[in-house]
């Protein structure tokens, strides 16, 4: 069952809310729209707050969804941590879409909140805190993810949680290359809402 899964899991990931979310509302496709991300923040960018907020719900269900699951089976942390990897890796690479996906910071916290709810939140309030006051989305993305292993391991003391928190880490900085070379160089981009949200209530 477990095995089972780790395979629905992964498929689950691999469904792009973003990209179906701007399909039926009638948005160019985020991945040659903004910065080309099939992403929340892109879709933000595209097509404003309403397709941004599904899309953001969206990507953390498919984390969070699967590992709740995994906790209905009384399965341990290790477990519930492959079976939140896998729709990860499902969102990053994602078997619909010829294995281009985005850059999994929504599902990543999707697992967070499944597999610990009070470490999911401290990683949510840092991320929000931070793109509050320097709008700048990637940056939030990377210090909250950054936090994540410390604080995953203060909340269970589980050193393989926390070095597998450390691999997910890792991912997402590896996805977020172009940003963190435009955030050294300053020419990283602010929050931006595209105004088309009355046009598609």
């Amino acid at each position: 069952m477990s095995y089972a899964l780790l395979i629905l899991a992964y498929l689950l990931g691999s469904v792009s809310t973003a990209i179906i979310t701007c399909k039926l509302m009638g948005l160019p496709d985020p991945r040659t729209a903004g910065s080309n991300n099939p992403g929340a923040t892109n879709v933000l960018r595209v097509g404003g707050k309403k397709a941004a907020a599904i899309t953001l719900a969206g990507d953390m269900l498919k984390g969070l969804i699967p590992v709740l699951i995994g906790h209905v089976l009384g399965l341990s942390y290790g477990w519930l941590f492959a079976i939140g990897f896998a729709a990860f890796l499902g969102h990053l690479y994602p078997i619909y879409y010829h294995f281009k996906g985005g850059k999994g910071v929504a599902t990543a916290l999707g697992v967070y909140f499944g597999i610990h709810f009070w470490a999911g939140v401290c990683i949510a309030l840092i991320w929000l805190f931070i793109a509050k006051v320097l709008k700048i989305s990637s940056l939030a993305a990377l210090l909250a993810t950054l936090l994540a292993p410390l604080i995953f391991y203060f909340f269970t003391y589980s050193g393989s949680l926390a070095l597998g928190m450390v691999v997910m880490t890792a991912l997402i900085w590896w996805r977020h290359q172009s940003n963190i070379k435009n955030i050294l160089s300053g020419k990283e981009g602010q929050i931006k809402i595209n105004n088309q949200d009355n046009t598609n209530d």
